[in-house]
């Protein structure tokens, strides 16, 4: 369903209430169920914006535009989270990025937040050496939702990744309904970014989440009225999405349209959504991800198998049809209806700045000067 006909329905709804609500002579209002609520589940879950074409094919590598900054990216990106859990050590955190970058991975993706700065630190270890912080786009993420906090997260994530500047810095975990309005505040982080991308600490912003797509669309619409265009939105896309609170649906369209590149997380959902045993090979998850306008499909290498299959996946991969999607999607439906593989929309599992809420930063001047005091 497109952002218009839901906002349309919603105000029809609306519409309706205040109509009840005025009318005295309406003593018994309908039930909840005589009408149609706006809902985000599509009518036909393989509807989507497919690729006609895979990529520029180079080596093992398939690549694509970051948008419409002129950037050409891998189709893989490497996920630093799993780079820095404790199951891998130093050595072969080096060894995988290295191996990844010599097969044809450009796009590295990292976060402030991950494993205490872990992940920052092995990967900038790796990309040091030997010329490879050359040979990638490099990428962070931020928590921060003030000017104050996050330029110190930059900061800090600069000299974990041991270069002077990061080719794409996000807002990270954009996932409640008022993050969009603390990024834009006036001290807020947008500032911070800002003032980095003038100073040459950062060449791109975007934004990643992964609760629900209307708050991609909120910070997608704040920013318009701002007159700001994002380099880039990182969310979820998998074959459980389709049925389910879709991203695919409901974000990915506005992406295309406005050049906008599309990083594409949760292939797995580290791990959980295999767990489903739902009838479908992993290869197939990757190709679900790489059939749709995406720029990247960010996934989690922590293993020399993982990096194999992340190859073989782009090796194997050619457009498919919306019959042949379809059909993935056929497989994949009893599982996704209600989101139970999906934790990262429908549990706080995955939501680390709401556990860790002293990230975001306290609030701004102006929210502190009006806020009552909570007594």
């Amino acid at each position: 369903m497109e952002r218009r006909s839901f906002l349309q329905g919603a105000a029809l709804g609306a519409g309706l209430a205040v109509t009840s609500q005025a009318g005295a002579a309406v003593t018994n209002p309908p039930p909840p169920s005589s009408g149609p609520l706006p809902g985000t589940r599509p009518s036909d879950p393989a509807d989507l914006p497919f690729v006609t074409d895979p990529g520029e094919r180079r080596g093992e590598m398939l690549y694509r535009p970051f948008g419409r900054t002129g950037e050409k990216i891998s189709v893989i990106g490497m996920g630093g989270f799993h780079l820095g859990k404790s199951a891998v050590t130093d050595a072969e955190a080096t060894r995988l990025i290295h191996e990844g970058v010599d097969r044809g991975i450009t796009f590295m993706d990292n976060c402030w937040d991950y494993n205490e700065g872990r992940s920052e630190e092995r990967m900038g270890i790796a990309l040091e050496q030997n010329g490879y912080r050359n040979k990638v786009f490099l990428m962070s993420k931020m928590d921060g939702r003030t000017k104050q906090e996050a330029m110190k997260q930059i900061d800090q994530s600069l000299r974990r990744l041991r270069t002077d500047r990061i080719d794409l810095v996000q807002h990270h975990e954009i996932l409640r309904y008022d993050d969009p309005d603390r990024v834009f505040a006036e001290g807020g982080a947008m500032e911070a970014f800002v003032e980095a991308k003038k100073a040459g600490k950062l060449r791109y912003i975007g934004f990643t989440g992964h609760k629900d797509p209307r708050i991609h669309l909120q910070m997608l619409e704040v920013a318009a009225e701002r007159g700001f265009h994002f380099d880039s939105v990182q969310m979820p896309i998998n074959v459980m999405d389709a049925h389910f609170r879709s991203f695919g649906h409901l974000v990915l369209p506005y992406l295309v349209q406005n050049g906008i590149a599309a990083l594409a997380m949760k292939t797995f959902g580290d791990g959980v959504i295999l767990k489903s045993d739902a009838p479908i090979k992993p290869i197939e998850y990757l190709h679900f991800s790489l059939n749709l306008q995406t720029t990247v499909v960010i996934t989690g290498i922590q293993n020399q198998r993982d990096l194999d299959q992340a190859f073989e996946a782009v090796k194997t991969f050619t457009p498919m049809d919306k019959a042949t999607v379809a059909e993935l999607l056929n497989r994949s439906r009893p599982y996704a209806l209600e989101g139970k593989y999906e934790l990262f929309k429908t549990s706080a599992t995955f939501d680390g700045t709401a556990k860790n809420a002293a990230w975001l930063g306290e609030d701004v001047p102006g929210v502190k000067k009006l806020a009552p005091t909570m007594e």
